[in-house]
């Protein structure tokens, strides 16, 4: 029964695959990877407009902290999911897992696609906003440039290309990179709002009703009363804490997975949430006069910057804003691949396998990687026909993610005490008491909610023009994805499989002992922390 894999591949096995990455991220660079999914000064950034100039600065203040808290009961929910899940196919995979063998394809197929769109919006998206981002910052400097949505697409296309041969190299050179993040995206916001405070005087900075209470209540949307308006200020918070079991799609090359990858959704998703309405009140503070943004640039984030800090120190401090969205898909289209990959891998996508081929020279799934290029591009393209309609691929990413997330939590409760269905925790583990129950079901009914709040139009009159696709383009993959599924996918998709070698199993040799023994004693149930054993 002894084998020679080390105890996390030795675990992989057990859930079914063969190990097919080298473990290269450390403690430090799996957190590291978590806050930068999120990327928190470029995501605030790219969606500050839609709080502040629909429903008014008190949407922005307090959607943002209304927001992180729900996400936390979310970020939990799925950390001790992917503990006990750690491979790359993420909530994907555990999903299966987690209901009877009888439906076990279905679902399988229903979150695998809900996921991919939902990623591959968040890529196409953040791109997308970082293309935006640079093109606001020549209008500063060039006030009469004129930014046209060819001259966007185009940028936004060939920063994916970018992005798509960057994540060719090795995973070693992909860990040692993404080390680095965390600190300039967490070191990039906090100096934005020392240098806010340090530079708006004390009486240009707006009065506490207008950044917390009533006066801060202001609709533009053209015809939503106050309260829908208010909400629509939480697509900038729920678009920026999304995409968490990103984390999860690098497990198999994550070292100690099991208690690395949940601790750092856990830690990103707090960290992310405190920092992040930090920002946004210094942000509605600092502002200035609403009727002036978003200004030249079309970017009210940077708008201030450049009222308070000089055009020449905004711009400075705007390049790693840029270069943190710069990140944020760099690590998106990381995360993104393996799930193509693990789909593939299991028959999920009709290529034969063609996609779930691990590149000898790299150790990285290439091909997987490049169809994720190609495909983050094509959402981008809405602007050429409208460029309202392209914002829906921002609402996109949290809705579809946001489901294929509920999906596995809402099943870990229905078929708890199933017959066919085993949970064993891995060491992130709320309990099956109050807490467990209370971030489940305040997590999903928080979810179905801004479901409905990002499939509202966000401006009336409402036109072909300005219509919010997202709710659309969501249903309409669902729909399209099960008329394939029913017409022709059930003879080859059966779910999530194992991939071992027929020796492999034999050599493990596990037994119904030792798969009940992976379950964790109560005191083992708990946030991991580091050890001297564990080192960054």
């Amino acid at each position: 029964m002894p084998t020679i894999v080390d105890d996390d591949d030795r675990n992989l096995e057990v859930l079914g695959y063969k190990p097919s990455f080298k473990r290269e991220f450390s403690n430090l660079a799996t957190i590291s990877f978590a806050f930068s999914i999120m990327g928190l000064c470029s995501s605030v950034a790219t969606t500050f407009n839609t709080p502040l100039l629909l429903g008014g600065p008190a949407s922005a203040t307090w959607c943002w902290l209304l927001g992180s808290c729900m996400c936390f009961t979310l970020g939990s929910s799925i950390a001790e999911i992917v503990s006990a899940f750690p491979t790359c196919g993420g909530l994907y995979t555990a999903s299966a897992q987690l209901c009877p063998p009888a439906h076990r394809p279905v679902v399988g197929w229903i979150v695998g696609w809900l996921n991919i769109l939902g990623q591959v919006a968040g890529i196409s998206s953040t791109e997308f906003g970082l293309a935006t981002m640079i093109w606001g910052a020549v209008s500063i400097t060039s006030p009469d440039f004129v930014v046209t949505p060819g001259k966007t697409v185009g940028l936004f296309a060939a920063l994916l290309i970018v992005h798509g041969t960057l994540n060719s190299v090795a995973t070693k050179h992909l860990a040692y990179a993404t080390r680095s993040f965390v600190f300039v995206n967490l070191g990039t916001t906090i100096i934005i709002v020392i240098v806010l405070l340090a530079t708006t005087p004390r009486s240009e900075m707006h009065a506490a009703g207008y950044v917390f209470g009533t006066q801060g209540i202001i609709n533009q949307t053209g015809g939503w009363n106050n309260g829908i308006a208010f909400f629509l200020g939480l697509l900038s918070v729920q678009w920026t804490m999304t995409d968490y079991d990103a984390t999860a799609h690098i497990s198999e090359e994550v070292r100690r997975a099991a208690y690395a990858a949940p601790t750092a959704i856990f830690i990103a998703v707090i960290g992310t949430g405190i920092l992040g309405w930090i920002l946004n009140i210094v942000l509605v503070l600092c502002s200035g006069p609403i009727e002036n943004l978003p200004g030249v640039s079309g970017s009210a984030f940077l708008q201030i910057m450049a009222l308070r800090m000089g055009a020449h120190v905004a711009l400075f401090l705007w390049s790693f804003v840029c270069l943190t969205a710069f990140f944020v898909v760099q690590t998106a289209l990381q995360a993104c691949s393996r799930t193509i990959y693990a789909f593939s891998r299991d028959h999920g996508i009709p290529d034969n396998g063609y996609f779930g081929h691990i590149s000898e020279s790299t150790q990285t799934p290439l091909r997987a990687i490049w169809l994720t290029t190609v495909l983050s591009i094509l959402p981008g393209l809405l602007d050429l026909a409208s460029p309202i309609a392209a914002n829906a691929i921002f609402a996109l990413t949290a809705m579809a993610l946001d489901l294929s997330y509920i999906i596995p939590i809402f099943l870990r409760r229905l078929y708890a005490n199933h017959p066919e269905v085993h949970f064993h925790p891995g060491p992130f583990y709320m309990g099956s008491g109050f807490l467990g129950w209370a971030a489940n079901v305040t997590c999903i009914s928080w979810t179905l909610f801004v479901t409905v709040i990002f499939a509202l139009p966000t401006v009336f009159p409402v036109s072909k023009d300005n219509m919010n696709y997202a709710s659309v383009i969501t249903v309409g993959v669902v729909v399209l994805s099960g008329i394939w599924y029913i017409l022709s996918a059930h003879r080859h998709y059966h779910g999530p499989t194992s991939n071992l070698e027929v020796e492999t199993k034999e050599k493990l040799d596990i037994t119904e002992e030792e798969d009940a023994a992976r379950e964790f004693t109560e005191d083992e149930k708990k946030i991991p922390v580091s050890s001297s054993e564990d080192p960054v």
